[in-house]
């Protein structure tokens, strides 16, 4: 408990190191199956976002009985299934409570080599940041519960953090990697400072080089901003550095994201192969968005 690392990680032999995790949540889409593969896909990340490969899962529900038809929960579950079905993940059993609010998740357990599991702490100074899909998606998901997101808007995210990050963590097992770890609810400045703290070290961020959401520019512009970006800003704003970005692509750095993608800390002479290797792979949004820096103060600078 001395780090809070993406999952537990508990050694069973010399080659075999079993990866434990769990998530679940509320709908964050208004659609059934899409919440179901959007909350499979998020349970799974943390497993590869620690260098593992997720194996077996159990379901975790909660569902209002007297208040919501049944055949809601039937999609919910056949979009998880399909999602694991895609994973190569074996589905093994679960447990369901009444609730008075749907909520969907799962346990994972992983497989990783002792020697090959990956800490979200461990970037060093000359680090390159690379991150492999777009930010943003909390504060659509704000402009969703209000009715107010479009319909291709809607289709994009639910493509986006419905996507694996098993193909990135697959690539990326090439390289010499010193941090890796999932973006998901501290936003991309909370998760980019679980890599430094504590470790006399800081990061830059190149704003321009980032892969928002258009969208998410735009309806935080319009006050689209979920509470867990406030908490997120009013907890870290303290080692900002804020070198010119206005304040909506701020908000953006915070935002809590759901299923976000890997934010991977690797020698800049590996990096640029990393990126070319991911987006001939298919992943359109992989990017050095920033570097490490020697800084005892674990500054996060955005320039």
């Amino acid at each position: 408990m001395d780090r809070p690392d993406d999952a537990g990680v508990y050694r069973v032999s010399d080659s075999l190191a079993l990866i434990q995790t769990l998530d679940f949540f509320t709908p964050v889409v208004d659609d059934p199956y899409s919440f179901g593969q959007i909350a499979v896909a998020n349970s799974l990340s943390d497993v590869y976002a620690m260098g593992g490969e997720p194996k077996l899962a159990m379901n975790i529900i909660c569902f209002p009985v007297g208040t919501m038809d049944v055949s809601v929960l039937e999609e919910v579950l056949k979009g998880g299934s399909d999602k694991m079905r895609e994973a190569g993940v074996l589905l093994v059993g679960g447990h369901s409570v009444e609730d008075a609010e749907i909520k969907y998740g799962l346990s994972v357990t992983g497989f990783v080599h002792p020697d090959k599991v990956l800490r979200n702490a461990g970037a060093r100074p000359g680090d390159a940041l690379v991150l492999t899909k777009q930010i943003g998606t909390g504060i659509i998901a704000t402009a969703i519960k209000a009715s107010v997101a479009g319909s291709e808007t809607i289709d994009r995210v639910v493509k986006l953090m419905s996507e694996l990050n098993r193909k990135p963590a697959e690539i990326m097992k090439k390289y010499n990697v010193h941090a890796c770890t999932d973006v998901t609810g501290f936003g991309l400045i909370g998760h980019a400072v679980e890599m430094i703290e504590g470790a006399g070290t800081g990061i830059v961020f190149h704003a321009e080089k980032i892969p928002f959401i258009s969208e998410a520019l735009e309806l935080a512009s319009m006050g689209f901003i979920p509470a867990g970006a406030y908490r997120n800003r009013d907890f870290r704003i303290a080692i900002i550095e804020n070198q010119g970005i206005d304040d909506d692509r701020l908000m953006c750095l915070f935002d809590p994201q759901t299923s976000g993608g890997l934010l991977i800390a690797l020698p800049f002479s590996e990096a640029e192969a990393l990126v070319m290797e991911s987006k001939e792979a298919g992943i359109d949004s992989a990017t050095i968005i920033g570097e490490v820096i020697d800084c005892k103060t674990n500054k996060i600078i955005i320039m």
